[in-house]
Order: C-alpha cells, then sequence, then structure tokens
C-alpha cells in the first residue's frame, strides 16, 4: 500500500466518514495518551499501514486520510495508562473495534490474548498481557451509506393499533422447508417471500428482532465455551451481526426491511445499551474497555471493580455524555439510515441510573424525549434491571410503553386455575390502569405478553410444570422457578387424548385472552401453531433445535391454531374498540349515562365486593361500550361447563358470536338478553351487541 499524506481531519461526525475522497477517522477517548489507525488487507489478516493520530479536540482524536476507499479494513491500538485500581486498562497490544463501526469483518476466536492482563498470571487482571490479539478479533470496515431506497415508507401503526410478534431472527428460518440452505438463519433468509407472506396473513403488524447488532458468538466461562443465542453480549451498536449476513454486505438489512414496509411489517429492534460483550474486570479487551475503561463503563467505589445492575459484569455508564452521545448516534442511526421503525431497550431501568440510583430525570430519558427523530418512533422499555430499586414497571414517562410482567403471572395463573385471582386478572386485561394511568400515559403504554423469548412459550406453560434445563450446562439452576404452569397431569409431550385436549383448549384461551386484552399485545414466534423448546424457559445458549422455529409443526396440528390466531387477530383490529388510547373509567357518563366497562358474573349481575373476594371464582366477563356499541367477553377458566345468563343492557336486542375459543359453544340462533347460555370449560367467549 502506498504510503498516505495523512492530514488533522475533524472532530466530528465520529467513527469512519468516507467523503468521496478518502476517509476521516474520530474516535472519543478522553485518558488515552496516544492513539492509532491500523489498515489491514481486504482479509483482515495483514496489517498494512499504521497512522498515529496527533490531533485531539475535546477528547476526539480524528485524522484525514485520503485516497482510502469503502471496505478498507481498520481497527484502533489506544495507548495510555494501565492501573486497574485507578480504574484505567489501556493496553496497545489489543487491536479495538471502531465503536461506530457500521460493518464488521473476521470472527472473533476465543484465546488468551483478548484479554489486556496475562491469563496466566496470578495477579490476574492486575498484569498485563503484552499478546497481539489482532489475530483473533474482528475488524472494523468503512463503509458508504448509498443504498437506494426508493419510495421506502413505514407503515407506522398507531401504537393503540399494533400487534408485536416477537422472534430471533436467525432461529426464525433455520428450519424454515422452503429456505435455501445458504440464506438460512440470515437477513435475506427473513426476506424470504414465503416468510414475509406468512406474516402478512397471520396479521401482525410489527415484528420485534432479538439482538441484531453484533455480539459475542462464544463466552468462556468455567473452562467450557457457551454460544451465546439470544444476542445479549453486544459489542458494537452500529453493524448488524456478520453472521446474520449471508452476502456479507450490510445492504442486506436495508433490504429486508424495505420488503418489510412493503408488506405491511413494522421493525422494531431489541437492543442492549446496558452492559457490553467485554463483561467485568476479567473479561476480554475488545473496544470500550481498551479505548477509555474508565469513561465507558460505571466504575464502583474501588476502581479496579465494576458496577453491575445486569447481572452480566459492568454497566454501559449512560450518565458519561460521551457515551450517551454514542447510544444516540446508534438509535438515530438505525432510524434514519435503516429505517427501523422502533426499539425494545433491555433492562432500561440501568439506562435510567444515576450514579446508582434510578431516576426519571436522567440525561437519558431527557435526551429521547427532546429528539425529533427518536421521539416519533415506536419506544418500549424492559422496566427492570437487578440492581437496588431495579423494578420499574409503571415508572417510566409518558410515550413510553412498557413490558408489563404483572399481566403475564396473572393471566398464567389465571388460566392455570389458581384461587384469588379475578381481581388481579379484571385489572390486567383491561389495560393494568393501577399500574400505568398517571400522568395522561395512554392505555397502550401497558405491553401485555404470556410469553417471550425469556421463560416457558406457550405449548410448554401448558406442558410442563419444571423447568427442564440441564442442556444449558448449569445443572438446571438457570431460568426462573416461577412460571405459573400446569402440565395438565402429565410432565412433557403426551399421547393421553384428554390430556392434549385440556392443553390445546388452555393454550387457545391464553390466546384469546392477550388479543382481547386492553393495552399493546405482545406474541412470541410459534406460539401460534403450538412449537416448543421441550421445556426449558432459559434456552440463551441453545443455538439448535430447542430454540430453531419447526415449521413441520404448522402441517399438522399448528395449521389449525393459527388459523385460529388469524382470526383473533383480524377481530382484533377490526373492533373499535380496542383502538381506544384511554383508560376506563367504570363510571356513568354522556347523555344516557352508560359505563365504559362493567363486570358481571354468570347470574348476569355486576360484580360486588362479596364476588370480588371469592378466592374460588374463577371466571369474569367484561362488557365495554363505545360509541360503535357494545362487546361482551366471557373468560371460564373453570374444570367444567359453566350455565351463564347473558345481562341485560338496554337498547339491545340481540347478541352475534364473534369467537369461541373452544369451538365447542352451540348458541341457538337468537340469542338475547336474560338468556342462559352454556359455556364451555377453559374458554374464551366473545360477543357483538346488536340493536
Amino acid at each position: 500500500m502506498q504510503k498516505l499524506k495523512p492530514s488533522d481531519g475533524k472532530s466530528w461526525p465520529l467513527g469512519a466518514n468516507w467523503d468521496g475522497e478518502g476517509v476521516n477517522f474520530a474516535l472519543f477517548s478522553a485518558n488515552a495518551e496516544k492513539v492509532e489507525v491500523c489498515l489491514f488487507d481486504d482479509a483482515g489478516v495483514k496489517e498494512i499501514a499504521r497512522y498515529a493520530i496527533t490531533e485531539n479536540d475535546n477528547n476526539i482524536w480524528h485524522i484525514y486520510l485520503p485516497g482510502i476507499k469503502p471496505g478498507q479494513v481498520y481497527g484502533y491500538r489506544v495507548y495510555g495508562p494501565y492501573k486497574p485500581e485507578e480504574g484505567h486498562r489501556f493496553n496497545p497490544n489489543k487491536l479495538l473495534l471502531d465503536p461506530y463501526a457500521k460493518k464488521l469483518t473476521g470472527r472473533l476466536i476465543w484465546h488468551k490474548a483478548l484479554f489486556g492482563y496475562d491469563w496466566d498470571s496470578p495477579q490476574k487482571d492486575l498484569s498485563f498481557s503484552t499478546l497481539d490479539s489482532a489475530p483473533y478479533v474482528p475488524k472494523s470496515v468503512v463503509t458508504a451509506n448509498d443504498f437506494d431506497w426508493g419510495d421506502d415508507k413505514s407503515p407506522r401503526y398507531k401504537i393503540e393499533d399494533s400487534i408485536i410478534y416477537e422472534t430471533h431472527l436467525k432461529g426464525y428460518t433455520k428450519l424454515h422447508p422452503q429456505m435455501p440452505n445458504c440464506k438460512r438463519g440470515t437477513f435475506a433468509g427473513f426476506n424470504n417471500k414465503s416468510v414475509l407472506s406468512y406474516l402478512k396473513w397471520l396479521g401482525v403488524t410489527s415484528v420485534e428482532f432479538l439482538p441484531i447488532h453484533a455480539f459475542f458468538s462464544s463466552r468462556k466461562k468455567k473452562g467450557y465455551i457457551k454460544d451465546n443465542y439470544w444476542g445479549y453480549e453486544s459489542f458494537n451498536f452500529f453493524a448488524p451481526e456478520p453472521r446474520y449476513l449471508a452476502s456479507g454486505n450490510i445492504d442486506e438489512v436495508k433490504e429486508l426491511i424495505k420488503n418489510m414496509h412493503q408488506h405491511g411489517l413494522e421493525v422494531i429492534l431489541d437492543v442492549v445499551y446496558n452492559h457490553t460483550g467485554e463483561g467485568n474486570e476479567m473479561g476480554p479487551t475488545l473496544c470500550y474497555r481498551g479505548i477509555d475503561n474508565a469513561s465507558y463503563y460505571t466504575l464502583a467505589g474501588n476502581r479496579r471493580y465494576y458496577y453491575d445492575s445486569t447481572g452480566c459484569g459492568a454497566s454501559f455508564n449512560i450518565q458519561h455524555p460521551n457515551v450517551l452521545t454514542l447510544v444516540m448516534d446508534s438509535l438515530r442511526y438505525w432510524v434514519e439510515e435503516m429505517h427501523v421503525d422502533g426499539f425494545r431497550f433491555d433492562l432500561a431501568t440501568t439506562l435510567c441510573r444515576q450514579k446508582t440510583v434510578v431516576s426519571q430525570k436522567c440525561g437519558f430519558l431527557y435526551a429521547i424525549s427532546q429528539d425529533p427523530v427518536l421521539r416519533n418512533v415506536k419506544l418500549i422499555a424492559e422496566p427492570w434491571d437487578v440492581g437496588i430499586g431495579g423494578y420499574q414497571v409503571g415508572a417510566f414517562p409518558p410515550g413510553w410503553a412498557e413490558w408489563n410482567d404483572k399481566y403475564r403471572d396473572t393471566v398464567r395463573r389465571f388460566w392455570k386455575g389458581d384461587n384469588f385471582q379475578v381481581g388481579d386478572f379484571a385489572s390486567r386485561i383491561s389495560g393494568s390502569s393501577d399500574v400505568f394511568d398517571y400522568d395522561n400515559r395512554d392505555i397502550w403504554s401497558s405491553v401485555n405478553f404470556i410469553t417471550a423469548h425469556d421463560g416457558f412459550c406457550l405449548r410448554d406453560l401448558v406442558s410442563y410444570n419444571q423447568k427442564h434445563n440441564l442442556a444449558n450446562g448449569e445443572d438446571n439452576r438457570d431460568g426462573t422457578n416461577s412460571n405459573w404452569s400446569w402440565n395438565s397431569g402429565w410432565e412433557g409431550e403426551s399421547k393421553d387424548i384428554e390430556i392434549r385436549e385440556n392443553r390445546l383448549r388452555r393454550a387457545r384461551a391464553m390466546l384469546s385472552t392477550l388479543l382481547l386484552s386492553f393495552g399493546t399485545p405482545m406474541m412470541v414466534a410459534g406460539d401460534e401453531f403450538f412449537n416448543t423448546q421441550m421445556g426449558n424457559n432459559n434456552p440463551y445458549n441453545q443455538d439448535n433445535a430447542i430454540t430453531w422455529i419447526n415449521w413441520e409443526g404448522i402441517n399438522t396440528l399448528g395449521i389449525g391454531m393459527a388459523r385460529f390466531v388469524r382470526r383473533l387477530i383480524r377481530i382484533r383490529r377490526k373492533l373499535a374498540c380496542f383502538k381506544r388510547r384511554k383508560f376506563f373509567t367504570g363510571q356513568p357518563s354522556g347523555r344516557k349515562k352508560i359505563k365504559d366497562l362493567t363486570w358481571y358474573t354468570e347470574n348476569g349481575t355486576e360484580f360486588t365486593i362479596s364476588d370480588w373476594k371469592n378466592g374460588d371464582r374463577r371466571s369474569i366477563s367484561y362488557l365495554v361500550h363505545n360509541e360503535r356499541g357494545y362487546i361482551y367477553c366471557i373468560f371460564n377458566a373453570n374444570n367444567n361447563m359453566l350455565k351463564w345468563r347473558l345481562p341485560v343492557v338496554e337498547g339491545m336486542s340481540s347478541w352475534n358470536l364473534l369467537l369461541d375459543s373452544s369451538e365447542e359453544f352451540k348458541p341457538i340462533k337468537e340469542l338475547s338478553s336474560e338468556q342462559i347460555i352454556k359455556v364451555p370449560a377453559w374458554s374464551v367467549l366473545l360477543f357483538e351487541l346488536k340493536k
């Protein structure tokens, strides 16, 4: 390579930016003493040039290299004090990723050279490693933003109209029967016509991908390698995971998003800004730790160690203005250049900590609220972490939706048949106003879910009493024990017809509950055709048939389930009452003084205090009124049929059955007020009332 004549360059924008004639490199480090940019051949194997960056403005190191083009492979070496007890872990022997790299090349090879300290030293992280990590780490790649988006337009569903479908990008297509082998588990694979046509047919509005940012593929722990399948070990917040690129070209991601928009599907990314794959003081040095450990991570009182509210080693220091800038730039990049429609923030409480205390008056929430790009996309919080005061369900500001685990647990317990659930169940399916109705928040603030990637899937929820996580290699200690599941009398798969029928009934009833509740529904991929993870409720390291969606299931029992879910979704999207924004009052209003929400017993009477306190009660119904009429929904979690008197509704003459989750209800041709019907066991019935 011909020797280049560098110039000072600019301190903004950060990262490696091509202007048509060369590349400007800009890197933040407040405590570095020297920075070098290293250029590699196209394969990322041989270092072909190295340039010292001498310009430093406001802690931004920058240089301009003329003649460099997109596709150039590079990395950084950063010099400074190696004093772990003071929070500094600089080691120029470690080649570092650019935090702003839009593309990575090469794979991470686990080797002792990845660590800033000498792996074999009894001094552990206080020792210093002289091994060069360059042969073992991915490298950054210069990119150009020249993708033709054409007339791409997001569906931009209002969140009150949204139905979220959570899935793993790789696992969704790995076993798909209509997938070319070279595209399985990739962005190109998900872009397959059969995949997008199926999602459009099903009727969901928004696909929420588990993390697709570049992440640790494996991690050394207790003497063996563990694959991280879910992706919650990000070490770059701009570059997509290289293994998910069938072509190696990041335009593959853009082509997928563009095509999903054309199919009426939004794209939501699960993002992990609370920690990185570098872990704690015993973790590798790949990027942030070697660039400026004291700035990028929240350090404990003893600066050798880290404050950790994530359970993953070290909390990312969002309180630092330059680290917050990195996060905000990443979010804007994925909206403006990649055209995504929203984000789900993993362990979002950590992002709201000032020092170690959770606060709504934090820089992260303030930055989001004033940003003209981000305040117009969907923002969903996982409102907890493992630190003190970390459980913050209901505490996020207006404009945010939140995962509602109270909904998950209560609905599971209700359909399990537990006592004293009716009161909480009523609150959860009507929007959880006791949690979210403050500061003029809307009813969609509650993201209702019964299953997610973390925990039992729907089929396992009705098939197992206990978790079965031995395959994870942690002696079944990992994963929650509070599953609120019931196996119907037999642990695991069963050939007993009665047991299988009970499971199917409860599964359909729970799906009906989810889609006939008020708030924002989220379902997990595969539940609609009864996919199983074989009892594993924490398959974070199972990159195999345990987690890959088994599409064979849709050809047997699953096709009926999928059609049922499709019908449920169509009903929800059709009924105006589920598009409401405000919480119910339960009080008479309007000229006719009609309640917007009323709860009825099987006797056709409104719930009384004694009904709410009856611990043996396992049935309830709601009557919702709006300007377009009434809907009436019955939930029967009893193991037997119930005789049910339909309530009297003034001015209404007939009841039209829209849904029976059990498919065993046999209605009389004309259903009228005070008529007694037979509600099947473990079922949900939905009626529309006509004048």
